[in-house]
């Protein structure tokens, strides 16, 4: 009998199967091209919510983040059997043609690609592929990918049926849709990029300090954050080729690009290095 209880008491103890030792139910799989930094936050994104994600970037950066290798892969070739497609490229157009003409030779016709249409209209991207039904906008930049709502666009071609599978997907991971006329800069991101660039402008004539004015849009407008935070989130490479598709796209004088934005952006000088000085004579 003691023999039995000890017996009985092993078995209690023995430690369940995890549930990759029982066989995980298989991921769907999804492809995600683009921008470095646009490209790892999808992935996490995607992987965190039952995804594979197999991806590639433009250029990968010096120092790439840690991404789940359980449920993501580096591949340069596209699956066959990839079920979605994320194109996130908004600075080098030359380079997102190129991805969206590769994802279209390499899916299958019936596979719908989501592209950010920030700098360049969904429309006009589907210019550049076969399949154009297979194509809807939407709206990427760095950072954005931890906001509940994503904004998408249909183009002059998409049926109801793509537009349907975008929001399925959409809302899979998490994310309130919004439909929003196909334009460049789409709602977000153009009302947010020009908001760093008028504070560019501030900046520029010595109205305030960086801090001073983040200071004044969170107190006295309740935002979240102030537009030099959102510019050190998004990206000033991001924030220029926004502001500069916007005015190419329009021609008014009201998307014109700060000098000093624009400085920055080539630069890579970053708000704080760029005007420690002045805050520090400001201060003094």
């Amino acid at each position: 009998m003691k023999l039995k209880k000890k017996t009985a008491r092993k078995k209690e103890a023995v430690r369940p199967p995890r549930p990759e030792e029982k066989g995980e139910p298989k991921r769907t799989p999804v492809y995600l091209v683009g921008d470095y930094e646009m490209v790892a936050d999808f992935t996490t994104l995607c992987s965190s919510h039952g995804y594979f994600v197999f991806f590639h970037f433009n250029s990968p950066p010096e120092q790439e983040r840690l991404l789940d290798s359980r449920f993501s892969k580096k591949s340069a070739q596209i699956p066959k059997d990839i079920s979605f497609a994320l194109e996130l490229t908004n600075i080098d157009l030359e380079q997102k043609r190129l991805n969206l003409e590769q994802l279209d030779r390499a899916l299958p016709a019936s596979t719908v690609i989501a592209s950010s249409s920030v700098t360049v209209s969904a429309t006009e991207q589907s210019s550049w592929i076969k399949h154009k039904n297979r194509l809807v906008g939407c709206s990427a930049l760095p950072s954005i990918s931890e906001k509940p709502l994503i904004e998408i666009a249909p183009t002059a071609f998409t049926p109801t049926g793509t537009v349907s599978i975008v929001q399925r997907f959409f809302q899979s991971v998490g994310k309130e849709i919004e439909l929003v006329q196909d334009r460049v800069g789409m709602v977000f991101p153009r009302i947010v990029c020009q908001m760093i660039n008028e504070a560019a402008f501030a900046l520029q004539e010595e109205i305030a300090t960086p801090r001073e004015i983040d200071v004044a849009m969170k107190v006295g407008a309740n935002y979240p954050l102030g537009p030099i935070e959102w510019a050190d989130r998004i990206g000033l490479e991001h924030v220029y080729a926004v502001l500069k598709a916007l005015h190419t796209d329009l021609g008014e004088n009201r998307y014109c690009v700060a000098p000093l934005l624009k400085q920055m952006a080539v630069s890579g000088s970053w708000w704080h290095r760029a005007h420690a000085p002045n805050e520090e004579r400001n201060s003094a």
